[in-house]
């Protein structure tokens, strides 16, 4: 299930319009339009999908040292 590019909530396919849409904002994309929008979030940061998974695994060990 995609996640939304903007807030990062769930989002639920609605086959009526052939759109996701966002539970926590909203947003409604087709999918190729939520391709297109991480295609662009990844240029802007820079990160490909190693320096994803390290930051995903960085902030991961954080919070669970928070939680102890």
């Amino acid at each position: 299930m995609p996640y939304c590019p903007e807030c990062g909530g769930e989002m639920l396919y609605l086959g009526s319009t052939k759109h996701y849409v966002c539970r926590r904002c909203g947003l409604s994309l087709t999918l190729q339009e939520i391709v297109e929008v991480r295609e662009k979030i990844r240029e802007k940061t820079g990160r490909g999908d190693e320096e994803q998974k390290r930051v995903r695994k960085e902030y991961l060990q954080w919070w669970l040292s928070r939680k102890k």
